[in-house]
């Protein structure tokens, strides 16, 4: 008996494959943007998901607004700020139409799989913990790259952070140099 329900458990627990609906595609927009994203594309399709794309952009620190401010108005400095985003939201659509046109022969092909862009302020390792959170995601896309041992001691970086507080799994695509390939 004890024999029995052992194995029904086991057979629960092999059976529940986790399923993948809401990918978070985290983008720096940097060199290696492309590269991770593909592993995005391909989770997508592999498991019928959608993808939603993140991009964290750090606040100006108090010292630096103050700067800013001693030369332009709160509420033009404020202006500014939203032009920024809507910059980078611009340019990210149009990266991903680039990508998905060059990679995918389609470009309408990828860019179905997006549901949504996002551009948010803050320290990027919350804000894509927060947003994964926010829109119900699945897994974490992201990108890392080679740091020095004496450069993650001190420093640590957004990948490792989000590793560390994230709830859901979370895919690290280690980002190739140009010079190491």
């Amino acid at each position: 008996m004890a024999a029995f329900s052992f194995l029904r458990r086991l057979d629960r627990e092999f059976t529940m494959i986790p399923e993948i609906r809401k990918i978070l595609y985290s983008t720096d927009l940097g060199d290696g943007s492309s590269q991770v994203f593909r592993y995005a594309i391909s989770l997508a399709r592999q498991y019928g998901a959608r993808i939603d794309i993140v991009k964290a952009a750090e606040p100006l620190s108090t010292f630096g607004q103050s700067l800013v401010e001693l030369h332009i108005s709160h509420d033009r400095s404020e202006e500014i700020h939203n032009q920024g985003r809507l910059k980078a939201k611009e340019d990210i659509q149009q990266r991903l139409h680039e990508f998905c046109k060059t990679e995918l022969s389609v470009a309408a092909e990828g860019e179905d799989l997006v549901d949504d862009i996002f551009v948010i302020e803050g320290q990027p390792y919350t804000v894509i913990v927060e947003q994964a959170r926010r829109i119900g995601a699945d897994v974490i896309v992201m990108g890392s790259h080679r740091h020095s041992v004496v450069g993650e001691a001190m420093l640590g970086t957004t990948a490792q952070k989000v590793l560390h507080i994230s709830e859901i799994p979370v895919l690290v695509v280690r980002i190739r140099d140009e010079q190491n390939g």
